[in-house]
């Protein structure tokens, strides 16, 4: 079996990750959130190489794309209106928004280009 490209399989890790975390959070709280366990049939069609995977992964990251920009609307429509209670807190400590910001950039625009690299295509169009 061949190893997908370096950057596919670093996406896949961190989509295992996710499928992790998305799990732990469902069996805990309950709730099923789409925007987490949205993750798992984006992660199957790559594992599985099938033929739809690529366009699961690229409709994933359009929909996380769409999603983080209008959190990122409202965070800053909060931020003008009461700049004191836009904060971000994960266990009692602040968490800088600007990090924040920087550190969702980023994922979305590895996985954008992860989801439009040759080598991703070309991977996932071979016959296994």
């Amino acid at each position: 079996m061949k190893l997908p490209p370096f950057p596919l399989l670093v996406l896949l890790v961190l989509y295992v990750v996710f499928t992790a975390l998305a799990i732990g959070r469902l069996i805990t709280t309950g709730a099923p959130d789409m925007f987490s366990l949205g993750v798992i049939p984006v992660l199957i069609g790559l594992v599985l190489r099938a033929n739809w995977g690529l366009w699961a992964l690229r409709i994933y990251v359009a929909i996380q794309t769409l999603g983080f920009a209008a959190l990122g609307v409202t965070a800053i429509i909060a931020t003008q209106i009461s700049p004191e209670d836009a904060k971000l807190f994960i266990e009692g400590k602040e968490i800088p928004l600007p990090l924040v910001a920087a550190a969702i950039a980023a994922l979305l625009a590895f996985q954008w280009w992860v989801a439009f690299h040759s080598k991703t295509k070309a991977y996932l169009s071979q016959q296994q």
